[in-house]
């Protein structure tokens, strides 16, 4: 099981982040200030840090230089308000892998951790592979399959599938899915993503059985099978 060490001051925030991460089942444990953050985090292994930087004791900047002087590896993810590039070049200087600025949708949380997580080489197998139904799709390899049949997708069908697949079934917006996969806010008029949500259907639906494509109208789209 994945192990993460989160630092964060605010309670209530703290609780969602671990409720929601102990859900996709990785394992979590919570510190609200930086000396002690440092102290757990001298005591075990840990396959991920997420570290907020306005926190009591020592911030989460100077903590993140701390573990960078010592471990060169282990991915580390600033969850922060502040939003500046000034603030970004900072943390990006102090060692951290990415940086994800508050109010942000804990569907974005999760992606960034699977992408730091496969990108830190550790034994992840039961995350570089997704399987729903006969649909399989290497994470690593960005290979998609269903059936045994290849499935030839551009890069934005890929991330989009992606996505769909990494929510395990939970109904994605419009909004979350044009700020994850175009990194642009939702424009009321487009129809792009319902142009791609087809293209997918076209590729990964058409002629199988079940359909895992499904739309959740006036919410958005989800990926699962359907029980009868």
């Amino acid at each position: 099981m994945v192990s993460i060490l989160l630092l964060e001051d605010d309670l209530v925030m703290a609780a969602q982040i671990k409720q929601f991460l102990e859900n996709q089942h990785f394992h979590c444990e919570v510190m609200h200030n930086g000396e002690v953050f440092l102290r757990e985090r001298a005591k075990f292994h840990y396959d991920i840090f997420l570290l907020d930087i306005n926190v009591p004791s020592v911030n989460g900047l100077e903590v993140c230089k701390r573990i960078r002087a010592e471990d060169k590896t282990t991915p580390i993810l600033m969850l922060t308000a502040y939003g500046a590039v000034q603030d970004k070049v900072e943390a990006f200087n102090f060692g951290a892998d990415d940086y994800l600025v508050k109010p942000f949708h804990f569907d974005e949380l999760l992606a960034r951790i699977k992408s730091l997580l496969r990108r830190s080489k550790n034994d992840l197998a039961q995350d570089e592979i997704i399987k729903i139904a006969d649909l399989e799709i290497n994470l690593t390899q960005m290979h998609v399959s269903r059936a045994g049949q290849t499935i030839n997708l551009t890069l934005k069908e890929y991330k989009l599938l992606e996505l769909l697949a990494l929510a395990k079934g939970r109904v994605l917006s419009k909004q979350t899915i044009a700020e994850q996969v175009w990194d642009i806010n939702f424009e009321t008029g487009t129809n792009t993503i319902e142009v791609y949500i087809s293209f997918l259907r076209n590729k990964i639906d058409k002629g199988f059985e079940p359909k895992l494509i499904h739309t959740r109208i006036g919410y958005g789209y989800y990926l699962k099978i359907e029980q009868e």
